[in-house]
């Protein structure tokens, strides 16, 4: 070799070193101590380090420290390990699979829940105008938090949670996955609450506002809510911390002739809001357009049969459950395709679209369909039916692991799998003293492995809430 070329190969860089060229052992012991998110992270990147996100050694160590009470599975064959074993027990508990849940009560008054919601560290209810905040956490370690929003003086008709990294409260990554409460009422009035105190105002409505947009309009910062009235008229405001108590709504939407009754967000544009009113007229807008135009912009308008009880938005489709039958309206061409037809009044809707599935209450049952055996037919047949109630089923909740479904004149709540409609759990709705004959279920909640409960006795003139919390359950339950 000659001199120059000796030289050369001095000056060039020594090979580099990836993280693959470490052994599936030590990335195991390096992966130790990271979180169960990172290790999904790691599982999509390549074959290799899947083979290490799926060792073993990190799954025994996740499942002890989930369950440490729990006894490990005493036989692990080659196709089944710890990782099997793991995501088996973690399905259980988020379907409800268990007798022993952490159970806490909280009694209140007699008055009905008008709205309920449970997320991560919230549980949050109202009854008529006093709305009512607890902090989960705190509610498990025994030192209960409660905070009472006050400021509306009618009915509060709905309740709904932002991210906070949506508004402009977002402040850093330390507040991302902090949401902000959103509250309407009869008084007209629309309110955004942070730490316990109404931050934002807004009024325009001239008579009681019916509902709030499931998600916030438009795209990065200058995401705006919608609210619908029972004037007809459809709104738009600014959550900007900057603005002022009693600002004018950002633009108003004519063309609803009554009361506002259900809206949403497309998530194929998320500029563009589908809204209907009590009179089954459905209407799309474009609020981007609108704002630009400063004026109404309807991107169409098309109807529907029955009175409206749920809509779900999925890509350019939107599902509407009225009267009797549920139809899917394509956004782009308002062409409207029936998915599925009952013999019965409907009461409740949820759908979950990117599954194909969706999941009605009627008088006395709750029916599962899939969308993929029953479009554009009249004589459509259910996969599975819950008919374990006495009354209409009005309360309904639908995730990817299990339905609840729930009636007003019951005395508790049944639990299905979201796939199959196979029960797995029945559960009582709180009340335990002794005059159960005049118990009815009147509240439901679910977030993940966590569900809160309502309900009311009308004899012994008390309310209650039961907070349940299947993660640590142990004891399976036997249902047939």
């Amino acid at each position: 070799m000659s001199k120059q070329r000796r030289g050369k190969s001095r000056l060039l860089p020594p090979p580099a070193t990836s993280i693959t060229d470490l052994n599936v052992d030590t990335l195991a012991q390096c992966a130790s101590s990271i979180s169960l998110q990172d290790l999904s992270n790691f599982a999509v990147t390549c074959k290799y380090l899947r083979k290490m996100a799926y060792s073993d050694t990190i799954w025994q160590r996740l499942f002890r420290e989930r369950w440490p009470q729990k006894t490990l599975p005493s036989a692990i064959s080659v196709t089944s390990g710890f990782r099997e074993a793991y995501l088996s027990r973690r399905m259980d508990g988020l379907q409800f699979k268990f007798s022993d849940p952490f159970a806490l009560h909280m009694n209140t008054n007699s008055n009905p829940f008008d709205q309920v919601l449970l997320n991560e560290k919230d549980l949050i209810f109202s009854q008529g105008s006093m709305i009512r905040m607890i902090r989960t956490d705190g509610w498990l370690s025994g030192t209960p938090v409660t905070l009472r929003l006050r400021g509306h003086s009618k009915r509060i008709t709905c309740m709904r949670l932002f991210p906070r990294n949506e508004t402009s409260f977002y402040l850093g990554e330390a507040y991302e996955e902090e949401k902000v409460l959103v509250t309407s009422s009869g008084d007209s009035s629309i309110r955004l609450w942070r730490k316990g105190f109404c931050w934002l105002e807004f009024r325009g409505h001239s008579s009681q506002v019916t509902t709030l947009s499931d998600k916030l309009l438009g795209n990065g910062s200058g995401k705006v809510l919608a609210s619908g009235g029972e004037d007809g008229t459809v709104r738009l405001w600014s959550l900007s911390s900057s603005r002022k108590h009693g600002k004018h709504s950002l633009g108003t939407f004519f063309g609803h002739k009554n009361p506002i009754q259900l809206m949403s967000v497309s998530m194929d544009n998320p500029s563009h809001l589908v809204t209907i009113s009590r009179d089954s007229k459905v209407m799309v807008w474009d609020a981007e357009a609108a704002l630009l135009a400063s004026s109404s912009f309807a991107g169409g308008t098309t109807s529907v049969l029955g009175y409206p009880i749920g809509i779900k938005c999925h890509e350019h489709l939107a599902y509407v459950a009225a009267g009797s039958s549920v139809v899917a309206i394509d956004l782009r061409t308002m062409q409207k395709v029936v998915i599925a037809a009952a013999d019965a009044i409907l009461y409740s809707f949820q759908a979950m679209p990117s599954k194909s599935l969706f999941c009605v209450g009627s008088n006395g049952r709750a029916m599962l369909y899939d969308t993929r055996r029953n479009s554009g037919t009249l004589n459509s047949e259910p996969i599975a039916v819950d008919g374990g109630h006495g009354g209409p089923v009005t309360y309904l909740h639908m995730d990817p692991y299990k339905i609840v479904t729930g009636s007003p004149v019951d005395e508790h709540f049944n639990v299905l799998d979201a796939n199959t409609g196979a029960p797995t759990n029945s559960l009582t709705c709180g009340i335990e003293n002794g005059t159960n004959n005049s118990t009815r279920c009147c509240a439901l909640a679910v977030n993940g492995s966590r569900i809160v409960t309502g309900s009311v006795n009308d004899v012994a003139e008390v309310g209650c809430l039961l907070f349940r919390d299947f993660a640590n359950a142990s004891c399976p339950v036997f249902f047939f």
